[in-house]
């Protein structure tokens, strides 16, 4: 028996290659979905770590050591402190990272005043990462090095004396200082230096040259360990750094880094609370397993479509093998063959070719996956193992249960009914009761998909397939009959070729089954290219439209007028450069974004057309300016409460920056007095931004009036008190400071107030947090999608006019200088020589790197693949289809040609016979492609699993769809062309 069911492969060996190539694809993708996920996690591990920062791949030991000094601490403490020089390697002790030691503390004797420290420094190996610009670097026990900007700020060159103080932070408000608590020492400046690499991961966590103390960025002192511990000083931090080496954060590797890290921390608290563990490896691992499990998620969606088309492929192609055998089942049945012998002859030959298939699959899925991989992760791999056949199993039982239930009909048919020639008309109402089965479950996993919120596990992971083929089915449902409709009128008009054409569709069984394969794999193909689409999409306008321009650099403290002032030095017409200030978003405020407004058409990526924000800026007041080193405030106070006095500060901008000044004046006197202070940053002018009144800590019940004399134009007064006219100047009354702790405000009300913006989203308030913290009234001059760099909701306004309105004189710790592409290649320098302190360059073209390099994108690559394999299941069928039906058509059309029939009518019937129906099912499947991505597109984590604030895509372009339909039809109609000619030259 085993030898004639061979023998039929055989004879058949076309039908058969056929059927185990088909079969071969869907266990294909039943095994490259679990081989690609394990390539794209390999990706993924890989490529968070390429792109991640330095303080994301760094591990810190941080130990505080008491002050050792006799009678300065507790001698137990001291004996308790963790050296780190002695245990640091065994606490750290993680395979792959590499350790550098470290300590410092603060000193006095660099700046002018004593709110200014500067950090004093031992850090292993620390020359090799210093460029010197002057000098030489350190070497002996007295030697430091000073960075650059303190050597221009403080007049110090390689060869001077500075001598330095240990000194420790009283945070007592009455203090809120640095005091200066040992021996001084003198050293010698050798060198002057900027870091080579600042955001090396050699340096750690410890920020060195970011923002720092008195608003100016970073620039330790640099010492032997020989200077550090040989200086009188108190307590000490110690630190151990350890930074990832090549391959340490593979993904094979993560778990050992897991349980290292936790042993760690164990360790460390063990160690008691002198000991503290600092690391970015945990969010950073966190980042991987997200785009991870976006992979995980995304891939399944389509795998599970493409094995539910391959069923679908196995069920038309067993059931087109099995109709062309039907006499040949009845002799089988009339010689009296048990029904267990009618069942092996039937179906032997097809469980061979589907054997053979799903050995070829296990052994194609895992090439295509190497193949592919080596091409997407060069250096990667895609690391084959048995993992990937987990699915196998369960693909080739459903191929042949499949096949089994395809065969179920003509094995059971009598044998009159086998003999005939002409089959017997499908049973309709069974039919429909399957598909509408199918429609059921579809409509169950779609809900279900619904109701768990996009989750992709369980049924939902077989929605998309469903709702995919449940569509194709229906498609052909009520599409197929109106060939016959067509071929009548065809007849009836005398179109011969064309009505013979749609007759061979409409009356030959399976062609039902043929159209919905079709159609179900164009749909396939055609979702995949929504998902490509829009996935490609999303990931331009989150590098776009998410980093806010071609490139943002941030630069260290510095105030708003002075970064104005430096901008418009570099670029004085707004063509490539603009001025940013972030303010971060409170829990009921929406984050601000204040840009200077004439870059923004040029500089800012808006991802489509450029709003209209003129509105922004409207005309303002003429500002006032205050000239000359000392200056003094001719003021007239009167009914002030006795023992409760007001205290007046006042905040000015320098014209150009950098930094504003706040001066106190004092107490406010009786009558009228001058109120003198120095203000050497003013000789050039500087900007009157407010002035403060407040009383002392706790004073309630403060009352008053005072008057500023020689001041002229608009004014305006914050909550507390209200304006009264004056001969001379500007005059405010005291109403009642109770409640507010920073007194009230007077300013020049040279700017709109309410505050001009642009709204992105539902961010519609009275008032959002301004540039000093303060609730800030706004008016909404404009309505846009998204605001640069933060999307929605959040709110775009003037920084000048932002800062105008604002009475502190903090520098900025959020600034930007945001850059055109057209950007000349010096900027940065060109920005470093008006003194900002460039500490990050982030470009949008690296950000979309970063994207294509996560989960989401990785995973769509499989997408591909499975639209690849989509297109040769239906190719395929096409020529199954062809084959199977070839002799009765041949048989066929010869005799019509015998009857009359011109060639070239059997020409055209015989070559569009299947391409028109390829056409139809391109229609069709495109449509559906939509529907499905309508239906079950948005649970896909395209954007990652938390996606960011901005009006991400959520439709594919027409042109994506017309070229994934017009790819398909050209491949599909190519073939069914193929295998026409093939006919057509059997035709006599």
């Amino acid at each position: 028996m085993i030898a004639l069911v061979l023998a039929m492969v055989w004879t058949r060996r076309g039908q058969a290659v056929t059927l185990a190539l088909l079969t071969m694809f869907g266990v294909a993708a039943a095994v490259a979905a679990p081989a690609y996920l394990r390539a794209a996690d390999r990706a993924v591990a890989a490529g968070q770590v390429a792109t991640a920062d330095a303080a994301s791949r760094s591990l810190t030991l941080i130990a505080r050591q008491h002050d050792p000094r006799p009678g300065k601490s507790n001698p137990d403490a001291v004996k308790a402190d963790v050296k780190l020089t002695e245990t640091g390697s065994s606490l750290a002790a993680i395979p792959g990272f590499d350790y550098v030691y470290a300590a410092e503390y603060a000193t006095l004797g660099v700046e002018p005043t004593d709110k200014i420290r500067t950090r004093f420094v031992y850090r292993q190996d620390a020359c090799a990462h210093l460029t010197m610009t002057a000098g030489r670097c350190i070497i002996g026990e007295s030697d430091v090095v000073i960075g650059e900007q303190t050597a221009q700020r403080r007049h110090l060159a390689p060869g001077d004396e500075i001598t330095l103080q240990y000194a420790f932070y009283n945070s007592d408000p009455r203090v809120a200082a640095f005091v200066a608590d040992g021996t001084p020492k003198r050293f010698l400046i050798t060198g002057v230096y900027h870091a080579t690499d600042a955001g090396d991961a050699y340096w750690g966590r410890h920020n060195y040259f970011g923002a720092d103390t008195g608003g100016r960025a970073g620039e330790p002192a640099f010492v032997t360990n020989a200077s550090l511990t040989g200086m009188d000083h108190g307590a000490v931090e110690l630190s151990l750094d350890g930074s990832t080496g090549p391959g340490a954060l593979t993904v094979d590797r993560l778990p050992a880094v897991r349980d290292g890290l936790a042993r760690v921390q164990a360790r460390a608290t063990a160690l008691g609370t002198g000991l503290e563990v600092d690391t970015g490896i945990p969010d950073l691992l966190t980042r991987i397993d997200a785009g991870r499990s976006a992979a995980h998620r995304i891939v399944p969606v389509l795998a599970v479509s493409l094995v539910l088309l391959a069923c679908l492929t196995i069920y038309l192609a067993v059931g087109y093998g099995t109709e062309g055998r039907r006499p040949e089942l009845a002799v089988v049945a009339l010689r009296g063959a048990r029904w267990g012998q009618r069942w092996w002859l039937a179906t032997g030959e097809n469980l061979v070719a589907i054997l053979a298939g799903t050995i070829l699959g296990c052994v194609a899925g895992q090439l295509i996956v190497d193949a592919f991989a080596a091409w997407r992760f060069p250096g990667l791999g895609a690391d084959p193992g048995l993992a990937a056949l987990r699915w196998a199993p369960v693909a080739a039982l459903a191929a042949v249960v499949t096949a089994l239930l395809a065969e179920r009909r003509q094995l059971g048919r009598p044998v009159a009914e086998l003999l005939r020639r002409v089959p017997p008309q499908a049973r309709v109402a069974s039919a429909i009761a399957a598909e509408a089965v199918v429609v059921l479950l579809a409509v169950v996993a779609v809900l279900q998909l619904i109701v768990s919120d996009g989750g992709l596990d369980g049924v939902g992971t077989f929605a998309t397939g469903l709702v995919l083929v449940a569509a194709a089915l229906v498609a052909a449902r009520l599409l197929l009959p109106w060939a016959t409709v067509f071929a009548r009128r065809q007849l009836r008009d005398g179109r011969l070729a064309a009505a013979v054409a749609a007759f061979q569709l409409s009356r030959r069984p399976g062609g039902a089954r043929l159209f919905a394969l079709l159609t179900a794999a164009v749909a396939v193909v055609g979702y995949a290219a929504c998902a490509v689409d829009v996935g490609a999409r999303g990931r331009e306008v989150q590098a776009g439209v998410g980093t806010g321009a071609a490139r943002v650099v941030a630069v260290g403290p510095v105030s708003r007028q002075g970064l104005l002032s430096a901008v418009h030095a570099v670029d004085a017409t707004g063509a490539f450069a603009m001025a940013v200030v972030r303010l971060p978003a409170s829990k009921d405020q929406p984050p601000v974004l204040a840009v200077d407004v004439r870059g923004l058409k040029a500089v800012a990526n808006w991802g489509g057309a450029v709003p209209d924000l003129r509105d922004l800026q409207p005309a303002a007041g003429a500002p006032v300016v205050l000239r000359g080193a000392r200056l003094s405030l001719d003021m007239t106070a009167a009914g002030l409460t006795a023992g409760k006095p007001l205290l007046a500060t006042v905040t000015l901008a320098p014209v150009g920056g950098p930094a504003d000044l706040k001066v106190e004046l004092g107490e406010f006197q009786g009558g009228r007095h001058a109120y003198a202070f120095d203000a050497p940053a003013c000789a050039d002018g500087c900007r009157l931004k407010a002035l403060q009144i407040a009383g002392r800590q706790g004073s309630l019940d403060l009352t008053g009036r005072f008057t500023v004399h020689a001041l002229t134009g608009r004014w305006r007064l914050s909550a507390g008190g209200e304006l009264t006219d004056a001969a001379d100047g500007v005059q405010a009354e005291i109403t009642s400071l109770n409640g507010l702790p920073d007194g009230m405000f007077l300013q020049p009300a040279d700017v709109p107030d309410p505050l001009p913006v642009a709204i992105a989203g539902d961010a519609v308030r009275p008032t959002v947090l301004g540039l000093d913290g303060r609730a800030q009234p706004i008016a909404e001059k404009a309505r846009i999608a998204a605001v640069p760099g933060l999307g929605a909701p959040a709110v775009l306004t003037d920084l000048d006019y932002a800062d105008r309105a604002s009475t502190d004189a903090d520098p900025s710790t959020t600034a930007q200088v945001w850059l055109a592409p057209a950007a000349p290649a010096d900027v940065l320098t060109r920005l470093r020589d008006q003194g900002l302190v460039v500490t990050s360059d982030i470009r949008a073209d690296q950000v979309r790197s970063q994207l294509d390099k996560q989960g989401p994108a990785l995973a769509l690559w499989f997408y591909v693949i499975v639209a690849g394999l989509a297109v040769a299941l239906a190719a395929g069928a096409l020529i199954l289809a062809a084959a199977v039906d070839r002799a009765r058509r041949i048989e066929d059309l010869t005799a019509l040609r015998g009857q009359g029939l011109a060639r070239s009518a059997v020409r055209r019937a015989t070559l569009w016979t299947y391409p028109v129906l390829v056409g139809a099912a391109v229609l069709a499947g495109t449509a559906i492609a939509l529907l499905g991505w309508r239906l079950t597109g948005w649970a896909l984590p395209l954007a990652g699993l938390t996606p960011p604030a901005l009006p991400l895509p959520s439709a594919p372009r027409p042109t994506t769809m017309l070229g994934a339909a017009a790819a398909a039809f050209l491949i599909l109609a190519g073939v069914a062309v193929l295998a026409g000619r093939r006919t057509l030259r059997a035709i006599r």
